[in-house]
């Protein structure tokens, strides 16, 4: 029997080295004996020593443990758990500066993987760098060799276990200065084991923390989740299985939050796990560039895709002829068409389809629009775009939250469908993170 391979232990001597660029998701990159090294909180130019923390083939990982000299952007993190907790990787890097460097990525990408020349940039979205988390999916383990103590947060950076957190400080502060409060609540239930999360959603005026129970409360778990609950501004829900089972405590009333759009009169209703933007802010200003930038009228007929709950087609429906709203999230597309009546609005229609497959033969594939609004996940767009040549909208309007494959699709709509990509743009929709949020406009060629 072949003996298996060991892993070979890591260098434990700190290591000198300039860090010469920045990676996509915020850490520093150095040359070691013809290897790169991805070393987490440096930033280029500067000169540090690092520690190995992952060695492979090909690349290795580190982290900084001594710094011999500091780059002007560089700030100490607010965090007394940043390095810790994984939440963040960019409270090193002052605000601004995190701004300049996500929208150097865009161009770099736009360039290197779309093969588009740079266009005109937006002035970025920027908004508050703390407190403006309104949805998050928290873990939760109880640990008896630390007195029986339930940990509330995220997981350490780069590695499986919970970070030991007293409070987060992007998060709401209805929610992240409450983590020891709910820690304690928690250690008093007798299923205190059986939590392994807890999923966050903060509207406007609510706040909704729906509980993952692998088994049953009892009665008495019942009444001091209750107790909790006329203690602090927010209400409890339990969640045995997947996010259709999320239903109140005993004998209360469900709590619907909502979000508005005040420039626009909207009002959106969502349920605890339903994807929202977690910044609304940021949600808002996005919302008024897109409307703004497509100037939209009642001879405008327009297609959005992946659209969620309505977060673009309705404010969009405000102002144009017609809005079509598809998404793959049959649920999604139920809870968007109630959010059409629960506004008045009667120019929206939805439906549910998965832009991934074959939908040559969806009644509304086979439709002309002036204009297409695109908001896909982060695997992009690209499978739906050969249907551009069908619809030949005027212009595209594309927010992304992963400017790699928004420059892929960029790169088949210059390069392969006729469009000009006229300006983009960052948002700041996570500060103190390296995830960069996106828009950018495409214009047919005449």
């Amino acid at each position: 029997m072949a003996r298996r391979s060991r892993k070979k232990p890591l260098p434990e001597t700190p290591v000198r080295v300039i860090i010469e660029s920045l990676t996509h998701d915020g850490r520093g990159v150095a040359h070691v004996d013809g290897k790169v090294i991805f070393i987490d909180e440096a930033l280029p130019t500067e000169d540090v020593e690092f520690i190995y923390t992952e060695s492979r083939k090909d690349y290795a990982e580190g982290r900084v443990v001594k710094l011999h000299s500091r780059a002007d952007d560089r700030v100490d993190a607010l965090c007394p758990y940043y390095g810790v907790c994984g939440g963040c990787s960019f409270q090193h890097v002052e605000s601004s500066a995190q701004i300049r460097i996500k929208q150097e990525l865009l161009i770099d990408q736009f360039k290197r993987i779309g093969k588009v020349d740079a266009p005109e940039l937006w002035q970025p979205l920027t908004g508050e760098h703390w407190g403006y988390r309104r949805k998050a999916r928290m873990g939760v383990k109880y640990v008896a060799k630390k007195n029986n103590r339930v940990l509330v947060g995220f997981r350490e950076r780069r590695h499986p276990y919970l970070a030991e957190i007293d409070s987060c400080i992007v998060m709401h502060p209805i929610v992240g200065t409450r983590l020891i409060a709910l820690g304690e609540m928690i250690a008093q239930l007798s299923i205190r084991d059986k939590i392994p999360q807890i999923e966050v959603a903060i509207g406007d005026e609510q706040c909704v923390l729906s509980i993952r129970v692998l088994e049953p409360p009892t009665a008495e778990d019942m009444d001091i989740m209750k107790a909790f609950e006329r203690e602090h501004p927010l209400t409890l829900c339990l969640q045995s299985k997947g996010p259709d089972t999320i239903v109140p405590l005993d004998g209360e009333a469900e709590v619907i939050p909502t979000y508005a759009l005040p420039d626009h009169g909207i009002e959106f209703k969502f349920r605890p796990a339903m994807f929202t933007q977690v910044n609304y802010d940021i949600n808002r200003q996005m919302i008024n560039r897109v409307l703004d930038t497509l100037n939209l009228n009642e001879n405008d007929t327009v297609l959005d895709l992946f659209c969620g709950l309505g977060n673009f087609t309705l404010p969009m429906a405000k102002y144009a002829g017609s809005v079509v709203g598809i998404e793959g999230d049959a649920p999604l597309v139920n809870h968007a068409k109630e959010n059409a009546r629960h506004n008045g609005i009667t120019n929206a229609e939805f439906y549910a389809a998965d832009l991934s497959k074959d939908i040559s033969n969806e009644p509304w594939a086979n439709r002309k629009y002036t204009k297409i609004m695109l908001d896909p996940s982060r695997a992009g767009a690209s499978e739906v775009l050969q249907y551009f040549k069908k619809w030949q909208p005027e212009q595209i309007m594309y927010v992304s939250c992963n400017p790699s494959t928004l420059a892929r699709d960029a790169g088949i709509l210059v390069n392969e469908l006729g469009y000009t990509l006229v300006k983009a743009g960052v948002m700041d929709m996570f500060p103190q993170t390296a995830h960069v949020e996106s828009m950018a406009l495409f214009q047919k060629k005449n």
